[in-house]
């Protein structure tokens, strides 16, 4: 397997000889609603648009997940697995292939790869987004994905890689929009991944505007492997540099606990 971080939530996974572009955040600014004072990301270049993609994979709808302008970049013909709300933002734009994923359906890539919708982040009444459950069928090797920290409890244990947040980013009033320091704790308690990585972090992009200011961040990674350490978990935490493509080696189904 291997793992390349491409900023915020964006990754590339190569698993079973698929390559898998998830939740693509590639080029131009970010903004949530063309709102550009309320916040807006940018970065000093564009991303070169990975070659060979077999299969897009969002989990959310909104736009640091489902982003408008790197989705018109994209091939169209490219298959698209997406939760419901980011679904209709491809059908809109005219992909071919959109298979539509609640939690609990699956999806197939041939007999290398599944893909199980779990239930991810409740963002407004009636929009449950999806969290991403990845088996390699040759090898039984998995892989779990959910971008805000919202974990359900009904996984699988073991599971052998786990890509979500490991610090909350909390608003005033509002609390933790993105949790991470114990919701992930718990996920590794529960799964007892081999490997971990973070995501949701800005990598190489600067963020501007009114929400900036009141963003506050609460922990570190290397809190996290503190925990790690206390909980008597041999988990390893790896945090990629921004494009570059990582080797990921498990053993299909091994539980990294070091009691």
């Amino acid at each position: 397997m291997y793992l390349t971080w491409l900023d915020s939530n964006s990754w590339l996974i190569e698993l079973a000889d698929k390559r898998i572009l998830l939740d693509p955040w590639l080029v131009g600014e970010l903004t949530f609603g063309n709102i550009g004072w309320l916040l807006k990301g940018k970065r000093s270049s564009d991303r070169t648009i990975p070659e060979n993609i077999d299969l897009i994979l969002l989990s959310q709808g909104i736009e640091d997940h489902a982003h408008p302008e790197t989705l018109k970049r994209l091939d169209r013909s490219i298959p698209v697995v997406a939760s419901p709300s980011a679904a209709k933002v491809v059908q809109a734009m005219g992909y071919s292939s959109v298979t539509t994923l609640k939690p609990g359906e699956s999806y197939a890539i041939d007999q290398f790869i599944q893909i199980q919708a779990t239930v991810g982040s409740q963002l407004g009444p009636g929009t449950q987004e999806n969290g991403y459950l990845l088996t390699e069928l040759p090898t039984g090797v998995t892989l779990y994905y959910e971008p805000h920290g919202s974990h359900p409890s009904t996984l699988p244990s073991p599971i052998d890689v786990v890509i979500t947040p490991l610090i909350d980013l909390a608003l005033p009033l509002v609390g933790s929009i993105i949790k991470g320091t114990e919701s992930a704790l718990d996920l590794a308690k529960q799964v007892q991944p081999q490997v971990i990585l973070p995501t949701a972090a800005g990598g190489e992009i600067e963020f501007e505007g009114i929400l900036i200011s009141l963003l506050k961040a609460i922990g570190t990674t290397d809190d996290f492997r503190s925990k790690l350490a206390q909980a008597n978990l041999s988990t390893q935490v790896i945090e990629p540099k921004p494009g570059e493509r990582v080797e990921i080696s498990v053993q299909a189904g091994a539980i990294a606990n070091s009691l």
